[in-house]
C-alpha cells in the first residue's frame, strides 16, 4: 500500500513539475518578447508621449515667466509744436524789467516728434491663469488618454502572446514533421533493403526495387521540405522576439499538460469581462463626455493676470527714471461666435453617441469571437482524438502488412500503401495536436486569461 501511494505521489509531482517547467519556458519567451519586440517598443513610446502630454496639461496651471525686449528708432513723421517762446517770453521780459536782471532767459519755440529715436523697452512678464475651465478639462482628457494608451499596450501584449505561442507551436510542429519523415525514410530504406535482398535471392522483382528507390527519393524530398519549414518557423519566432533569425529555440516543451486542460476549457468559458478592448472603449466614452462638458462651458469667462517688471528709455539709459512695473488683469467674455459653440456641442453629442454604439458593437463581437474560439477548440480537439484512433489503426495495419509481405501473403503495393498511411496518420496526429494548442492560444486571447502584468 505504501509503495502504491509513493508511486502515485511521484507521478503527480512529475506531472506538476513538467507542467510548471513547460509553462515557464513559454513565459520566458513571452517576457523576452515584451522586452524586445519592436512594435511593443513603439506602443510604449506612444504611452510615454501621452504621459508627457498629461504633465504638459498640468503645467498650464503654473505661472509663465518670459523676458522680452524691443528696440526701435525713427525720424520724420508728425511733430507736436510747443510754442513755449510765444507763451513765456513776454512774461520773462516783463519779469526781467521789473527785477532789473536777466534771471529769466528767453526761450525758443519747441517741436516734439511722435516717433521715438533709439528707444528700448525691456521687461519680464509673468502671466498666470485665474479662471479658465478649459485647463481643467484638458488635464482630465490627457489623463484619460494616458489610460487609453495603457490599454492599447495591453491589447497588443495579448496579441503578441498569442502570436508567440502559435509561432512556437508551429516550430514544434515542423520539428516533429521532420522526425516523422526521418522515420518514414528509415521505413522506406528498410523496404528497399528487403526488396534488394529478395531480388538477390531470386524471389523478388526488379520493378519492386525501382519502386522502393522511388519511394526513398520521394520521402527525401518531403524531408527537405519539412526541414525548410523548420527554418522558416524559427525565423518568424525569432522575429517576434527581435532576435537573430538563426538563434536556437528551446523545443523541450511537454504539450501533454496543456492538452489535458482542453476539456475544462470546452466545458466552461468565462468571456470578455476583463477585456482591455472594452476598457479602452469605456475610456473613449469618458473622453467624449469630458469634451462635451468642456464645450458646454464656452460662456464661462476667462480671467488671467500679469505683472511686468521692466525699463524703457530713449538711449540705453537705465536708472530710477527708466524702471517701471505694471500689474494688470485680462478678462475675456464671449458674446457672439456665429453659433459655432452650439455646433461644437452638437458634434460632441454625436461623437459620444457613436462611441457608445461602437462599445456595444465591439462587446457583441468579442463575445462572438470568444464563443467561436471555444467551438474551434472543441472541433480541433475532436479531430485530434479521431486522428489518434486513425494513427493507432494505421500503425497496426502497417505492422500486419509488413509481416504479411515478408511471409509472402501480401503484395509490395500493399506495403507501400500501408507505409504511406502510417506516415500520413503520424503527420495528421502531429498537425492536429498543434492545431489544438493553437486553438487554446486563441481561447486564451479571446477570454483575456493570460497574465500580462
Amino acid at each position: 500500500m505504501r509503495t502504491k501511494l509513493f508511486g502515485f505521489l511521484l507521478c503527480t509531482v512529475t506531472i506538476w513539475s513538467s507542467d510548471a517547467s513547460a509553462q515557464q519556458l513559454l513565459d520566458g519567451y513571452v517576457a523576452e518578447a515584451f522586452k524586445n519586440n519592436i512594435v511593443l517598443q513603439q506602443k510604449n513610446i506612444s504611452l510615454d508621449k501621452a504621459q508627457l502630454a498629461l504633465k504638459t496639461a498640468r503645467s498650464l496651471y503654473l505661472p509663465t515667466v518670459a523676458f522680452s525686449t524691443t528696440w526701435s528708432t525713427a525720424d520724420g513723421g508728425r511733430n507736436i509744436p510747443l510754442p513755449l517762446g510765444d507763451l513765456l517770453n513776454p512774461v520773462y521780459t516783463t519779469l526781467n524789467k521789473l527785477t532789473a536782471t536777466n534771471n529769466f532767459p528767453l526761450m525758443e519755440n519747441q517741436s516734439i516728434n511722435f516717433l521715438p529715436k533709439n528707444y528700448y523697452d525691456a521687461k519680464v512678464r509673468t502671466t498666470v491663469p485665474i479662471i479658465n475651465t478649459d485647463l481643467g478639462y484638458n488635464k482630465q482628457i490627457s489623463a484619460q488618454q494616458v489610460s487609453l494608451q495603457e490599454f492599447e499596450v495591453q491589447i497588443y501584449k495579448r496579441d503578441l502572446v498569442r502570436s508567440i505561442k502559435t509561432a512556437y507551436y508551429n516550430y514544434q510542429n515542423a520539428l516533429q514533421a521532420v522526425e516523422i519523415y526521418k522515420s518514414g525514410l528509415q521505413l522506406a530504406n528498410e523496404g528497399l533493403r528487403v526488396n534488394e535482398k529478395l531480388l538477390d535471392g531470386g524471389k523478388g522483382l526488379p520493378a519492386y526495387v525501382l519502386r522502393s528507390k522511388s519511394e526513398v527519393e520521394n520521402v527525401n524530398a518531403q524531408l527537405v521540405s519539412a526541414e525548410q519549414q523548420v527554418v522558416n518557423a524559427r525565423m518568424y519566432f525569432n522575429f517576434l522576439l527581435n532576435r537573430d533569425a538563426g538563434e536556437k529555440i528551446d523545443a523541450n516543451f511537454d504539450n501533454q499538460a496543456d492538452l489535458n486542460k482542453v476539456t475544462a476549457l470546452i466545458a466552461d468559458l468565462s468571456v470578455t469581462g476583463r477585456r482591455e478592448e472594452l476598457k479602452a472603449l469605456d475610456q473613449i466614452i469618458s473622453i467624449n463626455k469630458t469634451a462635451l462638458k468642456m464645450n458646454r462651458q464656452f460662456a464661462v469667462p476667462k480671467l488671467g493676470g500679469f505683472v511686468d517688471l521692466g525699463s524703457q528709455s530713449e538711449g540705453f539709459h537705465f536708472n530710477d527714471n527708466t524702471r517701471y512695473y505694471m500689474i494688470g488683469l485680462q478678462l475675456d467674455i464671449p458674446i457672439f461666435t456665429g453659433n459655432r459653440n452650439n455646433f461644437k456641442i452638437r458634434q460632441s453629442n454625436l461623437d459620444l453617441k457613436n462611441a457608445e454604439l461602437n462599445a456595444s458593437l465591439v462587446a457583441q463581437q468579442l463575445n462572438l469571437a470568444a464563443k467561436t474560439a471555444q467551438n474551434n477548440l472543441k472541433a480541433a480537439y475532436q479531430t485530434y482524438q479521431s486522428s489518434l484512433k486513425q494513427f493507432e489503426a494505421a500503425s497496426s495495419y502497417q505492422r500486419l502488412i509488413e509481416k504479411g509481405y515478408k511471409a509472402g501473403t501480401n503484395s509490395f503495393i500493399e506495403t507501400i500503401d500501408a507505409r504511406n498511411q502510417y506516415t500520413a496518420a503520424q503527420l495528421l496526429v502531429n498537425i492536429n495536436r498543434y492545431k489544438v494548442l493553437s486553438a487554446m492560444a486563441d481561447v486564451e486571447r479571446e477570454t483575456a486569461t493570460y497574465s500580462i502584468n
